[in-house]
């Protein structure tokens, strides 16, 4: 899935730097701050913990969460913390772009694109 999102985003003019997991994405934060963060919820070292720490640590910088094993609290949880967008997979890929647009364009971002997809 990373690999896809990664293609169809760079098809797009966008910068991609990828992670494994979610320290991987947490050092590269620390390199460069991101424009955006497209993300899934279930990986290695991943979770809600991750979500808050990455609010924490960008709090101006739109996240996307997907997810495979979401229920209703933790889509409505992760929306209040803020989470730009929240997908369940499987995904469309129309809606995954649409909503990266939409989420660069509301802040102003209209250069390259640094998500963080693990």
């Amino acid at each position: 899935m990373r690999s896809l999102l990664c293609e169809e985003l760079s098809e797009l003019g966008y910068r991609i730097i990828e992670a494994r997991d979610g320290d991987e994405a947490l050092r590269q934060i620390a390199k460069c701050y991101p424009a955006l963060i497209l993300t899934d919820l279930r990986m290695p070292a991943g979770g809600l913990d991750y979500v808050r720490r990455l609010l924490s640590l960008v709090p101006r910088c739109p996240i996307i969460l997907m997810t495979a094993f979401g229920e209703a609290t933790t889509r409505t949880e992760a929306m209040q913390w803020g989470v730009a967008a929240y997908f369940d997979k499987p995904v469309r890929m129309a809606e995954v772009k649409g909503a990266v647009q939409r989420c660069l364009q509301g802040n102003g971002t209209t250069s390259p694109l640094d998500p963080t997809d693990a």
